[in-house]
């Protein structure tokens, strides 16, 4: 099958395949690391398939500027309601938006499938323009609140669920990022759902090992500043160990509602000297201050997988995270990485202490991290994969 898809300079190309990609997760100028995941997948994927991307966002946010370092997407704004509670509505409004537009594209390049991103908006109207033009589609969670029913609540939320199902129900495929995101979609569907698992890549060329600094052990998270991604416990470990280890320092890359609460823990543990928040960082930052910790930590409590846990692996680090997480599809723990309990920040302080203890056995927990990343969770592995999807749900 050959498609003759149109760019988004209007210029037609022959491919295979033509792929329009709905997402609300994109790369922006002021946050490269915004839908990175989606991205740079795309640009891995076969040349054979060609990709219209339309990056969506309400319009009552901030108007997002491109990178120059993602594949080219049309920004497209459409009305919703402010909040949680527009959520279940979302899918509709966007559907208004982009209709006309996906008409267009149809007729001059036939689109032979959708990609949305997330059942709500993106697969909602990704469902809605299935019924009116035929084209088929799939759709990736990417997070392990399948049914919006754990951000939104009540009636809202029952919407949320029933859209989220109807979606499911209608996709050719619906594609979970780890195990434990299939098990809740599937639990969600009754076990009626088609299915299929595709772990998120790494660019193993930009997040490389690099040397540590012996004279001043440095702990590095990455993540938002909210409550589930368990920076507290972490700080609580930190103080157990600073006796120990008085010139130990830990980072925190992010943002969010939780800084200000975070810095005062840390004021209270009189720890504030050895902890430092830079906030939201570049991508390549982000690389460059893995490339040079000592160990990467993230006791997250709600995590369907986690790109910044595969992106320290592939730098080389010897990585610690939770049991029961999608991670822990991918950590082999003691291996090429190290489990410990959820909420146990005695556990976490004990597993860190031991890998800061012995410095062999961190470098080789390292070691065996970038290659597990190499072998089978690069982009070139995630692209592959969906390639494959792409062309079995087109047909």
């Amino acid at each position: 099958m050959t498609a003759t898809g149109l760019s988004l300079d209007g210029t037609a190309n022959q491919h295979d395949l033509h792929v329009l990609t709905l997402t609300p997760f994109y790369p922006t100028e002021r946050d490269d690391a915004s839908g990175c995941f989606v991205a740079e997948t795309i640009a891995a994927l076969d040349a054979r398939i060609h990709s219209t991307v339309l990056a969506v966002e309400p319009v009552y946010r901030r108007a997002s500027r491109p990178t120059g370092s993602a594949p080219a997407a049309q920004w497209i704004r459409y009305f919703s309601i402010p909040g949680r509670l527009g959520l279940a509505s979302a899918g509709a409004f966007l559907y208004a938006r982009i209709a006309g537009l996906i008409r267009g594209l149809h007729a001059s390049g036939k689109i032979d499938l959708i990609h949305a991103h997330a059942p709500l908006p993106c697969g909602h109207a990704a469902m809605l323009l299935r019924s009116e033009l035929g084209i088929p589609f799939v759709v990736t969670v990417h997070g392990l609140d399948a049914f919006s029913t754990v951000q939104v609540k009540g009636k809202a939320g029952e919407w949320c669920r029933r859209l989220s199902g109807k979606t499911y129900g209608s996709a050719r495929r619906v594609i979970c990022i780890s195990e434990k995101v299939r098990d809740q979609v599937l639990e969600g569907m009754g076990g009626n759902c088609r299915t299929a698992v595709i772990y998120n890549g790494v660019n193993a060329e930009m997040f490389t090992p690099g040397s540590e600094q012996p004279e001043a052990a440095t702990i590095l998270s990455v993540g938002n500043l909210i409550p589930i991604k368990g920076h507290d416990m972490l700080l609580q470990a930190v103080a157990l160990l600073a006796p120990e280890f008085p010139r130990l320092s830990y980072e925190i890359i992010g943002d969010g509602p939780e800084r200000a609460r975070l810095q005062t823990l840390a004021h209270e543990l009189k720890i504030s000297s050895h902890v430092h928040f830079p906030g939201r960082q570049s991508r390549s930052q982000v690389a460059e201050a893995m490339r040079r910790c000592t160990l990467f930590v993230l006791p997250s409590r709600y995590e369907a997988l986690g790109c910044v846990y595969l992106e320290a692996m592939a730098s080389g680090k010897a990585v610690v995270a939770c049991r029961g997480q999608g991670i822990a599809e991918v950590i082999r723990d003691g291996q090429n990485g190290v489990l410990v309990r959820a909420g146990d920040e005695k556990e976490l302080a004990l597993a860190m202490t031991r890998l800061l203890r012995d410095e062999k056995a961190r470098r080789e927990i390292g070691l065996v991290a970038r290659s597990t990343i190499v072998q089978g969770f690069t982009h070139a592995h995630q692209a592959a994969n969906l390639a494959r999807i792409y062309r079995e749900c087109a047909e």
